[in-house]
């Protein structure tokens, strides 16, 4: 359990704060900044208020998998709304180490754990809320981690946001084509992910790219929904039934399938 400690100054929260550093998630602990030259600005906080009226203000009994939680803050925003557990996982100790004491400051009851997106079949349970925000570019397996997503965890809903470059067009794509027929890849809103194979952003894990097309074509093809798309490159989903020729090639159901 994270309980508050409320002999914590202010100086001292700045201090643990800078040993842990450097942060992504510039989170305010009762009133220190852990990013306060960040150059996304008040980040993920801004990106927040462009969706947050999207998912349920009320989350009481709901219980919540923040895959990709780095430093914890939408962990924290989903225990704010009363969701009863919390459960966020990240393959970085670093980014954990954050998050935990981010909870701590906060008095936030939160589980982190070590954990690859590729084994959250490990964690043997399904959650009504599964968060995985900024996670799908940094990955060599995109496509594989939105299926294990659906086979093993998502019971229900899905809030997902992936870096998007390309086209924001979205054009109709056919269920088939002719084996000649190569028209449509050229087309801007034709599903497309691009590659990086070495660094963007000074960043060497970023992997991939998909335009907004892409986006949507994936989600649907592993099985989700879309219900909404409140910000840019943020989608509300709900586990939904896959695609007969995706569904046969995982025969066997995961956990609330």
């Amino acid at each position: 359990m994270n309980a508050v400690d409320h002999r914590l100054t202010p100086d001292e929260i700045r201090r643990r704060a800078e040993a842990l550093g450097p942060w992504f998630h510039n989170l305010d602990l009762k009133g220190v900044r852990t990013a306060p030259d960040h150059f996304l600005g008040d980040y993920p906080a801004v990106k927040f208020k462009g969706f947050a009226h999207a998912i349920p203000a009320d989350l009481t009994g709901k219980t919540v998998l923040d895959i990709g939680c780095n430093g914890g803050f939408y962990s924290m925003e989903m225990k704010r709304r009363g969701a009863e557990r919390v459960l966020g996982v990240d393959f970085d100790e670093d980014y954990l180490a954050q998050a935990r004491f981010a909870a701590e400051v906060e008095g936030h009851d939160i589980e982190f754990r070590k954990l690859s997106v590729y084994d959250v079949a490990a964690l043997g349970e399904t959650f009504d809320v599964v968060v995985f925000m900024g996670v799908l570019y940094h990955l060599r397996h995109p496509l594989l981690a939105l299926d294990l997503i659906y086979e093993h965890v998502a019971r229900d809903m899905l809030i997902f946001q992936s870096m998007q470059r390309g086209s924001r067009e979205v054009e109709p794509v056919a269920d088939d084509y002719p084996f000649q027929e190569t028209e449509h890849f050229d087309r801007p809103g034709y599903p497309k992910m691009h590659f990086i194979e070495k660094h963007y952003s000074n960043d060497p894990t970023n992997w991939w790219t998909p335009n907004r097309a892409c986006t949507e074509a994936m989600l649907r093809s592993s099985g989700f929904t879309i219900e909404s798309h409140p910000e840019e490159e943020v989608y509300i989903c709900r586990r939904g039934e896959r695609l007969p020729w995706v569904e046969a090639a995982y025969p066997a159901r995961g956990p609330g399938g």
